[in-house]
């Protein structure tokens, strides 16, 4: 009787365990809540504000699906083989762009709502500083859009990614997209335009600590353009090391640079 009792109790208990592990393994798992991706932990490096034209623009954070509508230029020539606002060499073949405020490194989709055409652009550079232009692309990106013939087209961009790598040219949506050596080269007088560019004198001194200090102070501000430390022997026989900002494509654009920066006295030179 003791030993038929005991059995019952074990297959009671044994009975009553599985149920609870049952209980424990059939409830439902809570789902854990994700934020939204940002832009704000990717960027921060590039998101000081910056004047240009005397206006001052203050890059933005935004979110993966953000759109803006407006009008789509591009550049080239002018700009191939200098320094975008993120430090990098502008390539006029890469599928880039220039945005005044989303952050560098942000894959775009541009769309034409004139003639349907989309691509996808990285956005390396600041820009374009005219009223209704809300992107300038490469010329490569132009291209596939159509801009090489309307030169500027109303368009809608879209924020698809970030931290995006190099976009080389490739196929997308149907459209084949041209390799490099299918673009214009670019002719030797255009090289030269490109070299003799405008400068800044933004200092001189005695001591090549002073110049270098100097140089350091002035590369942090604007990744654009190039910082250089020159010598140069006096009548006396003493030495002098002058700092310039090198890389401005015109006048205008060197005096629009020490405004922004509240330089009041500099001398502007020509490379």
């Amino acid at each position: 009787m003791i030993n038929r009792i005991s059995v019952l109790f074990f297959v009671l208990m044994s009975m009553l365990w599985f149920s609870g592990c049952s209980q424990m393994t059939s409830a439902p798992k809570a789902k854990k809540k994700t934020a939204p991706i940002t832009s704000q932990a990717r960027h921060k490096a590039t998101m000081k504000p910056y004047c240009v034209l005397g206006k001052k623009y203050t890059p933005e954070y935004i979110k993966l699906g953000d759109t803006m509508i407006g009008i789509a230029s591009w550049y080239g020539p002018d700009f191939h083989g200098k320094y975008t606002s993120n430090g990098e060499i502008y390539n006029m073949y890469d599928f880039t762009a220039a945005h005044k405020t989303w952050p560098m490194n942000t894959l775009v989709k541009v769309t034409n709502l004139d003639n349907g055409k989309t691509q996808l652009v990285r956005i390396n550079d600041r820009g374009p500083f005219k009223d209704g232009r809300i992107i300038d692309c490469s010329y490569a990106a132009g291209k596939s859009l159509g801009l090489d013939r309307s030169g500027l087209a109303r368009v809608k961009i879209e924020a698809v990614g970030f931290n995006s790598k190099p976009i080389k040219p490739t196929i997308l949506n149907d459209n084949v997209y041209l390799a490099q050596n299918t673009f214009p080269k670019l002719s030797n007088s255009t090289k030269k335009v490109l070299m003799n560019n405008f400068g800044i004198q933004v200092g001189a001194f005695k001591l090549k600590n002073g110049a270098d200090i100097t140089k350091e102070k002035y590369a942090s501000l604007d990744k654009r353009y190039n910082v250089e430390v020159k010598k140069f022997s006096l009548a006396d026989g003493s030495e002098i090391y002058r700092v310039f900002v090198m890389g401005f494509i015109s006048e205008e654009e060197a005096r629009d640079y020490m405004s922004c920066y509240g330089i009041s006295k500099a001398i502007i030179i020509r490379g």
